[in-house]
């Protein structure tokens, strides 16, 4: 099958900004769970609470995601992972806006690296306000598929995590952490609560920690340093899996001229996800 067919392919979506999921993820980040007030600006990421992948359950695939072949081509590679994002954020979202959510398949394409076969795809979202031109938020969504584990192939080289820091976090990621996570984005994907099925299918040690769930607590730490930044541009690549069978630390760096560097460091020095942060002018970095 020929993916690359799927390219141009798009899906409409629209929903509210309710107040609940907002104050659902800031409990989850161990903030007060204080529902915030019609017209209160939604912080950047927060987005991800809604338009939820509502497939039906007779629709479930063996991995937890919705079977293959709908909006996103059928990629018959058993592994999927998140490998990165960027963003614009052209515009305040605000609790109580009605939005429409217009995804977008950018690309499609295959190669073959040192653990297989590899398919990329990535989706283009533009979130606006109803019935409003203009674009509030433009996303780009880096989508990888891989073969399951060959015995033996060999793993990428990791990479040091930056030893400069201004600013780090521990985070625990326990199962209740994750749990919440998946529920709050209705994120039916089996890695991130399913033991059984991670070690014994996927392969891997613990569940995984979600990738969007990082980014998250990344820009959380830059709103917690930096309360008055206004975050315009954020991007992240995912570099190494990390899972709830250790402890891992969110970090960040001022620069003097340039984004703000964010990542995650695990619990062995290694660089498992590399992000940077861009403020409006004037504000401080």
């Amino acid at each position: 099958m020929d993916l690359t067919t799927w390219i141009g392919t798009q899906e409409r979506v629209t929903d509210i900004l309710g107040a609940t999921p907002c104050a659902a993820l800031a409990a989850t980040l161990d903030r007060p769970a204080e529902r915030p007030e019609r017209g209160a600006a939604l912080p950047p990421l927060w987005h991800w609470l809604y338009f939820l992948p509502l497939y039906r359950q007779s629709e479930v695939g063996p991995d937890g995601h919705a079977r293959r072949g709908g909006f996103l081509p059928p990629v018959p590679l058993p592994r999927r992972m998140w490998a990165g994002s960027q963003f614009r954020f052209h515009a305040p979202l605000r609790i109580g806006d009605e939005v429409e959510r217009t995804s977008t398949i950018d690309a499609v394409s295959e190669k073959e690296g040192r653990s297989g076969r590899l398919v990329f795809v990535k989706v283009r979202h533009e979130v606006r306000r109803r019935h409003e031109a203009e674009v509030a938020l433009t996303e780009f969504h880096d989508i990888v598929y891989r073969e399951a584990p060959r015995l033996g192939a060999p793993e990428p080289a990791p990479l040091a995590a930056p030893a400069d820091a201004d600013w780090e976090r521990e985070v625990v990621p326990d199962d209740v952490l994750l749990f919440r996570y998946s529920a709050l984005t209705f994120n039916g994907h089996r890695i991130h609560y399913d033991r059984r099925y991670v070690t014994e299918v996927e392969g891997y040690p613990g569940l995984v920690v979600h990738g969007p769930l990082i980014a998250t607590l990344l820009l959380d730490l830059l709103r917690e340093r930096l309360p008055e930044a206004v975050v315009t541009a954020f991007s992240f690549r995912a570099l190494r899996p990390v899972f709830d069978i250790h402890r891992f630390h969110v970090c960040g760096a001022r620069q003097a001229d340039g984004p703000v560097r964010l990542w995650a460091r695990d619990h062995e020095g290694w660089l498992c996800m590399d992000a940077s942060a861009t403020l409006a002018p004037g504000e401080p970095a």
